[in-house]
């Protein structure tokens, strides 16, 4: 008696939704990441030209080069601003894609548990024909030897 698990399609449908919600997931992840990278790099321009700033006022600085300096880190902070609020809503569609994708994860346990549990009654069911059978054999056997 070959096993056919009743639900064969549906749990492969929800694996194929599964992996495509990853897929989504890590699209999201990536997108994070960059923007992260991106506003990183930003506060590290902005943090080393203040640190450059400050050296040279030590020394002495035009004030022409003060005013370019403030215009330039000013321009900055608005550009940085401008990505926090993009990382932010990376972070929020990362999120809310990993939230998507443990549902679907917890479906697909669903589905491979009802399997599991559908295959063990299978297997008993199989075993208690089996042994049904062999006890036919058995009485089969002990009456021909009988007679």
């Amino acid at each position: 008696m070959q096993y056919q698990y009743k639900f064969e399609k549906i749990l492969s449908i929800k694996e194929r939704e599964k992996d495509e919600a990853f897929n989504i997931y890590s699209q999201a992840v990536k997108k994070f990441e960059e923007a992260a990278e991106k506003l990183y790099g930003l506060l590290k321009k902005k943090e080393d030209l203040e640190t450059y700033q400050s050296s040279r006022l030590v020394n002495g600085l035009p004030v022409q080069e003060i005013r370019h300096h403030q215009h330039f880190i000013h321009n900055l902070e608005k550009t940085i601003t401008h990505y926090q609020q993009i990382v932010i809503n990376a972070r929020n569609h990362m999120n809310f894609y990993q939230e998507k994708l443990m549902e679907k994860n917890i479906e697909v346990k669903k589905y491979e548990k009802i399997k599991e549990k559908d295959f063990a009654m299978h297997t008993e069911t199989i075993k208690y024909l089996e042994g049904k059978q062999m006890d036919d054999i058995s009485i089969q056997q002990y009456m021909s030897r009988g007679n």
